[in-house]
């Protein structure tokens, strides 16, 4: 299919929904058992739930095993029962359970056309409160200002593509206020705990998406990434998040880019292979689009072994700073388990300027949040007030305020020097790995944006001076889950792609999973339920 709202999909892909990553038991470092969540769910429905990506959900609903009613039954049962990790904002069940009963009401021949028609039908599914609209619903962005926003008039291109994929968006996720700290905790909605350690973060901005996938209740959901909200909620809860190149996703109608080109949307996964497929249904221009990077195609990397790779390690703090050993301790693991696999990885540093490119980051992402709160000023007829903003959003705001023309064209300007040196980096080696954090996901309270800013400053740049990097230089990363640390807590290794090629990364993470299953890895919060 193929129009304004739908991607290219390719019919004759739907022979590759039969592959999948193995259900081995290897796995590398860490302390916690390799256990099945099925028998632990025998009191909710569907006890087997859990065992299943998206894939295997849409194709036991296609053949008839089970009905999209019950497929959605079992997350919402499984929502209740693991409300504890607080992953979801706003609920839409009425709708989901109507498009449900639709699916379920089909015939045998209506459903085996679901493959090249809709191949995710009747996968329950969310979306992050942040950045995209579902037509009828809000989006309050973790916001009080937001909170009583008007439902949207229409989806965004994105959630259109979502919905001709077939999937059952019930929910949105749990982020902090307008996703801007790496933790996911707010004033509006509370705090959203990691499935692994309820006392821990479960990473950010995206944190309500991992948290959902990592506690069983969805397979896959919607994740953005501004600063590294994908891949450190994924490395936080032992997940696979891939970023993609700047634009290779749409986000409009609204706005066609965010953050002056920092921020990306995909998804947090447990598997491999629904992230490409997800990846696949999704990306392409949409009306409007000009700088729309070459598509290639995601499941390439599913279904061919990868030549033999030439990979950078990167363990250096752009700012100058320790890393936590474990995190170290991550990639170098990873790095292991490449040369295992015969690639080649070689000790390298990467030259930035780091004072430019993060100062910009500051103007653009302080600049994004002040252009959507006097757009829904100008909504509401009256100034936003700070009671109405956790304190250091507020905080941004008023430094927002006095940014100039000039400081905004400058951090543009660094973001594309960013983008060169990580091409010339990448000119001699084909992949970049390196920590996600700086340190392992922190308690509840470190990354708030209600507290003292010199306070906040100090955890923050622990968690995101490595991924950022490549959100100001658009390059594809994904944090992939290889490292449990000796107290159970898993950690991600970071790997870098050149621009728009993420079939790349995609080929390698499945080899990855393949080697060292993550799959069947599940906090105590799943296996003891």
């Amino acid at each position: 299919m193929s129009d304004e709202t739908g991607s290219r999909f390719d019919p004759r892909r739907r022979d590759l929904l039969k592959a999948g990553a193995g259900l081995g038991l290897l796995a590398l470092g860490g302390g916690v058992s390799l256990a099945s969540a099925a028998g632990a769910s025998s009191r909710l429905p569907l006890p087997e739930y859990e065992q299943w990506d998206a894939l295997e959900i849409a194709r036991r609903i296609r053949v008839g095993d089970i009905t999209a009613s019950e497929a959605l039954e079992a997350s919402l049962a499984r929502a209740e029962a693991r409300q504890a990790i607080n992953a979801f904002a706003l609920t839409h069940h009425e709708m989901a359970q109507e498009e449900a009963r639709r699916l379920s009401a089909l015939g045998q021949r209506e459903r085996e056309h679901l493959a090249d028609q809709a191949p995710l039908a009747g996968v329950p599914f969310a979306l992050k409160d942040l950045g995209v609209a579902l037509e009828g619903t809000r989006t309050t962005h973790g916001c009080a200002f937001f909170r009583d926003a008007d439902p949207a008039k229409q989806d965004s291109t994105l959630v259109a593509r979502y919905r001709a994929a077939g999937l059952n968006i019930f929910a949105k996720t749990t982020t902090p206020e307008f996703g801007q700290t790496a933790t996911t905790e707010s004033r509006l909605y509370g705090d959203t705990r990691n499935p692994w350690n309820l006392s821990l973060s479960s990473g950010g901005s995206s944190g309500g998406a991992s948290a959902a996938v990592a506690a069983g209740i969805l397979p896959v959901a919607h994740a953005s990434d501004g600063g590294g909200s994908i891949r450190i909620p994924a490395s936080a809860c032992g997940l696979f998040g891939l970023k993609p190149s700047r634009g290779r996703v749409p986000m409009g109608p609204e706005h066609l880019e965010g953050w002056m080109g920092l921020a990306a949307h995909h998804v947090i996964s447990r598997t491999v292979r629904d992230s490409a497929w997800l990846l696949a249904l999704t990306q392409g221009p949409e009306p409007g689009s000009r700088s729309v990077p070459p598509t290639d195609d995601p499941l390439a990397g599913l279904e061919r072994e990868p030549r033999r790779l030439r990979i950078a390690l990167l363990e250096q703090n752009p700012f100058g700073q320790p890393v936590h050993p474990d995190c170290l301790a991550a990639a170098r693991r990873a790095a292991e388990l490449c040369e295992a696999l015969g690639h080649r990885v070689e000790a390298a540093t990467l030259e930035l300027p780091v004072e430019r490119i993060f100062a910009g980051m500051g103007v653009a992402t302080g600049t994004g949040l002040l252009y959507s709160v006097r757009q829904r000023e100008r909504a509401l007829g009256r100034q936003a007030r700070e009671a109405e903003f956790e304190p250091i959003n507020w905080r941004t705001l008023q430094h927002a305020a006095d940014f100039s023309a000039a400081q905004v064209f400058e951090a543009r300007a660094a973001f594309d020097e960013a983008g060169r040196q990580v091409d010339l980096l990448l000119a001699e080696y084909d992949l970049l790995l390196s920590p996600v954090t700086a340190a392992p996901a922190p308690p509840l309270g470190a990354l708030s944006l209600d507290q003292p800013y010199d306070d906040y400053v100090a955890a923050a740049m622990q968690a995101s001076p490595f991924t950022s990097i490549f959100n100001m230089s658009g390059h594809p990363a994904m944090s992939v889950p290889l490292y449990w640390r000796e107290n159970g807590q898993p950690i991600g290794a970071q790997f870098v792609g050149r621009y728009a090629e993420e079939s790349r990364l995609i080929g390698l993470a499945a080899r990855l999973e393949e080697a060292a299953p993550w799959r069947q890895r599940w906090p105590d919060l799943v296996t003891n339920a």
